[in-house]
């Protein structure tokens, strides 16, 4: 009854012809991607794009080794870029928050800037600015600092946006039992608001997965990199097309098992036992007296 009442508050409720016409333009709307997939497999066919020929250097144990090394290029990326990402941003998102304008305002601009500032833009000037200062830079770390300053941006403001959103009676409640403002922060306003930022966060991380590919631009030799090379090759009729469906399946698979992993992590956090009232007795009172707490 509740989340039907929380609901009706959203959005009025359909009757039988809003269910009709909903269940019709889903009907169409299936049939129409269906219909679009089977063009589009039908072009691929037309196109000589499924002929053994073009499929066959996949069997080879060294074109699946370029594969795998493009992947774990891609992950290790990925990986460090998240990790650093979530530093800068929880670092400037407690530098938004702060009540002294000296962290406030310098934060601020941080944020806005590289949020403002294209990714290819930063990562072209991660790697090709310092070499016109003749110092030579890994491409794995052009592209990270590039992922790290965008991403990280983007979640300081998520950080800072899911804090504000937990009700301001929970700061004033800390605040009257004596706690400090770092306290307050970290005892009462992060667990509350990590169940509510969890999925923007898991949403951003899946960007930044998706977004190395952007390090083919400074032939950084990720995953998609490795797939131009194997696409490239002319004995085996430069089969492009088969070799980008075969990338975009495994950025699918692992923003897919991504998504699942921040499913069950959001339910599992949902079923955390909370603290409640307790009925305790109360000294204050006498003997049998008992008293909430």
């Amino acid at each position: 009854m509740v989340e039907l009442s929380q609901a009706s508050i959203l959005y009025d409720l359909p009757g039988p012809r809003a269910k009709r016409r909903n269940a019709i333009l889903g009907v169409v709307s299936t049939a129409g991607i269906i219909a679009l997939l089977a063009y589009i497999g039908y072009k691929f066919a037309d196109t000589g794009q499924f002929e053994a020929r073009k499929w066959e250097q996949f069997q080879y144990a060294s074109v699946q080794r370029e594969l795998l090394g493009g992947l774990w290029a891609t992950l290790k990326a990925a990986g460090i870029a998240a990790v650093l990402a979530l530093l800068f941003g929880a670092i400037f998102a407690s530098g938004r928050l702060s009540d002294k304008w000296v962290l406030r305002a310098p934060s601020t601009f941080v944020v806005e800037l590289f949020r403002a500032i294209p990714l290819l833009i930063l990562i072209f000037f991660g790697y090709y600015v310092p070499l016109q200062y003749g110092w030579s830079i890994d491409k794995l770390w052009a592209l990270v600092i590039g992922l790290m300053l965008y991403n990280g941006s983007v979640l300081a403001e998520i950080f800072r946006a899911g804090i504000n959103a937990v009700p301001y009676g929970q700061t004033e409640g800390a605040y009257a039992i004596g706690l400090r403002k770092n306290q307050v922060l970290r005892l009462i306003l992060l667990p509350q608001a990590v169940r509510s930022m969890l999925p923007a966060i898991v949403s951003q991380l899946v960007v930044l997965l998706k977004d190395t590919a952007l390090g083919f631009i400074i032939t950084y030799p990720e995953l998609l990199f490795a797939g131009k090379q194997i696409g490239g090759r002319l004995p085996f009729g430069l089969p492009y097309v088969p070799t980008y469906l075969i990338v975009a399946a495994v950025y699918i698979t692992i923003c897919g098992l991504l998504s699942i992993f921040a499913w069950w992590l959001q339910r599992r956090l949902g079923r955390m036992p909370r603290t409640a009232a307790k009925v305790v007795p109360s000294q204050d009172f006498g003997r049998d007296s008992t008293a909430m707490i």
